[in-house]
């Protein structure tokens, strides 16, 4: 299994397939917003720019994925999935116990040189409240469906980056 992991590594379908499901993620989190009229909170913006994250580094591992360029693309995969899994599990924290000395801010906090809520306030401007549970399904919210997600995601990287030492077999090169 992981030398097939290191194979899938090296080739763009496997990339492109991670850029699919990061893609599908967030056109599904627009249409909860924009179709279903639920308001995202601070907590579901972070958690967007997590995804985007594993967006980019899908993006990023898909355009060279047999240099080092996709070693780039696993870190970046990594700390995305890590910072998402931290946050979709605060978010479900704050749901699940809330507490008027826990509460998440009015507005997301981007750096001055990357002021998202400005130049795409479609997409990063939070008008909800963090502890209202405005959605579920087979009795699981939407962050503690992104708990599954983003550690799904870390396990596939983990498994990926720990692949890397065994060389796919030179048949496995070629096929058949």
């Amino acid at each position: 299994m992981l030398r097939y992991l290191n194979q899938c590594s090296r080739g763009r379908s496997a990339w492109l397939l991670m850029a699919f499901t990061a893609l599908a993620l967030e056109l599904t989190a627009l249409w909860f917003q924009y179709v279903m009229k639920l308001q995202p909170c601070v907590m579901c913006i972070y958690e967007r720019c997590a995804l985007f994250g594993i967006l980019g580094a899908a993006l990023l591992g898909a355009i060279a994925p047999k240099t080092p360029l996709r070693f780039v693309a696993m870190i970046i995969w990594v700390y995305s999935a890590v910072r998402g899994l931290q946050l979709s599990w605060e978010h479900t924290m704050l749901q699940l116990h809330p507490s008027p000395f826990a509460v998440c801010p009015f507005r997301a906090d981007f750096p001055t040189w990357l002021p998202l809520d400005k130049w795409v306030p479609q997409v990063f401007v939070a008008t909800g409240d963090c502890s209202v549970r405005q959605w579920e399904f087979l009795t699981l919210d939407m962050p503690q469906w992104l708990v599954g997600i983003f550690a799904a995601y870390l396990v596939v990287a983990v498994l990926v980056i720990i692949a890397q030492p065994f060389k796919p077999k030179r048949r496995d090169l070629f096929g058949r």
